[in-house]
């Protein structure tokens, strides 16, 4: 006897046996945990380093490309990528999703502490974060208008800025571009030794 010919000649059977799954289903799904943004710790560590005043040929190969060999070494890496602008290293380690986000930053931070005596002179030391997708930016805001850049700068600083620091519940808000106001000073060397 065949599974067709089984539920032909049980209809009863064969309506508790479609029902079944469903009913489980319609409980399961009320009982589902749903949460728009769940708390997830991805295994990637993003390192900075910088050094004003440097380009980014001597950038990449006297900071990017040791700290590189030196964070390649660490257990466990998925995938390493570095950008280098200049005075700038920011090389990102994606670790497999098994590894403990905490002890990743933990061994890289080691590994970096062994070359830092072979850095350029003058680096600052570098900065290891724990990627964390709650610090992604919420918000955005573009600023433009038909006064000079430096106007236009100083009012992104002072009025949309400073005021959105000051409201609860905002980590940073940062300003990228614009121009900043700057004093060049040329010194006389002849009128300076008189």
């Amino acid at each position: 006897m065949t599974i067709w010919d089984l539920c032909i000649k049980r209809p009863v059977f064969t309506v508790m046996l479609v029902s079944a799954p469903l009913v489980l289903g319609l409980v399961s799904y009320n009982m589902l945990g749903v949460d728009l943004f769940p708390n997830v710790e991805l295994p990637v560590v993003v390192v900075t380093t910088t050094l004003r005043g440097t380009s980014v040929e001597v950038m990449e190969t006297s900071v990017t490309k040791p700290l590189e060999e030196i964070i390649n070494t660490v257990n466990g890496i998925d995938e390493l990528r570095s950008t280098t602008q200049e005075g700038i290293s920011r090389i990102t380690v994606q670790f497999f999703l098994d590894k403990n986000r905490d002890v990743a930053a933990q061994e890289v931070r080691d590994k970096i502490s062994t070359i830092m005596a072979q850095l350029p002179e003058g680096v600052d030391p570098p900065i290891i974060d724990k990627f964390d997708i709650n610090a992604m930016p919420v918000v955005t805001i573009a600023v433009s208008g038909k006064r000079s850049m430096q106007e236009i700068t100083e009012i992104a600083r002072r009025r949309i800025k400073e005021d959105i620091e000051s409201l609860s519940g905002v980590g940073a808000a940062i300003l990228v571009g614009g121009r900043q106001r700057a004093v060049n000073i040329w010194i006389d060397t002849d009128k300076l030794t008189s």
